[in-house]
C-alpha cells in the first residue's frame, strides 16, 4: 500500500476514533505520519488519541538516541559509564552520585518518592566521601600506570595512597 500523500510505501496506518464521528483511517510514509502526528495536539480536556500515542512512540525514538549518547558518558573518577550502571544496577563511586545527579534524581524519587535521606544512618556511617572519592581515583590512575608500564609514576601513587590511608585511619572522617 502506497501513503496517501506520496508514492513511498505506507508504513504508519492510523484509525482516527473520536466519539460521535467516523472512523478515519490513514495510510502514510514515515515521513508524513511524523508530519500528521506533531500537528495533532490533543485539545485540553479531550481523551487521548492512537495518534498521540504514536506520536509518543516517535518521540520514543529521539530519546533512543538521547539514551545512546547518555550510555557513553563516563566518571571521571572511576571511569564507570552510565551504559555500565544500568547493566549492573550499581555505581562505581561516590562521586557518580553528582556526576550522574541529573539522570539519577528522577530514579531515585520515582523508587523511593523522595529524593532527600530522613532517617537513621548505619552506625559505621563514614561521612568523608571525599577521601574514598580521592582513593578510588588513585587507585584507577594507578592501574593506568601499571598497563601504561609506567611503574614510576605507579609507585608514585601507591605511596599517596597508603598516606591518605593512614590519614584516615587515624583521624577517621565526622
Amino acid at each position: 500500500m502506497k501513503c496517501q500523500k506520496c508514492d513511498k510505501p505506507a508504513t504508519f496506518h492510523i484509525t482516527e476514533l473520536e466519539k460521535g464521528k467516523h472512523q478515519q483511517e490513514l495510510h502514510l510514509c514515515e515521513e508524513h505520519a511524523r508530519l500528521y502526528l506533531t500537528q495533532t495536539e490533543p485539545e485540553p480536556g479531550s481523551q487521548p488519541t492512537l495518534a498521540g500515542a504514536l506520536a509518543q512512540q516517535l518521540a520514543v525514538g529521539q530519546t533512543a538516541e538521547e539514551l545512546e549518547k547518555l550510555d557513553k558518558k563516563a566518571c571521571p573518577v572511576c571511569g564507570i559509564t552510565f551504559f555500565e550502571f544500568r547493566n549492573q544496577g550499581r555505581l562505581g563511586c561516590p562521586h557518580d552520585y553528582i556526576f550522574f545527579e541529573k539522570e539519577l534524581e528522577p530514579l531515585i524519587a520515582n523508587i523511593h518518592g523522595e529524593t532527600a535521606h530522613v532517617g537513621k544512618r548505619p552506625h559505621r556511617y563514614a561521612g568523608g566521601t571525599a577521601h574514598k572519592t580521592e582513593l578510588i581515583r588513585m587507585r584507577r590512575e594507578m592501574k593506568e600506570a601499571i598497563s601504561e608500564e609506567n611503574y614510576e609514576r605507579a609507585s608514585r601513587l601507591r605511596d599517596e595512597i597508603r598516606r591518605v590511608e593512614e590519614q584516615t585511619q587515624q583521624s577517621p572522617p565526622e
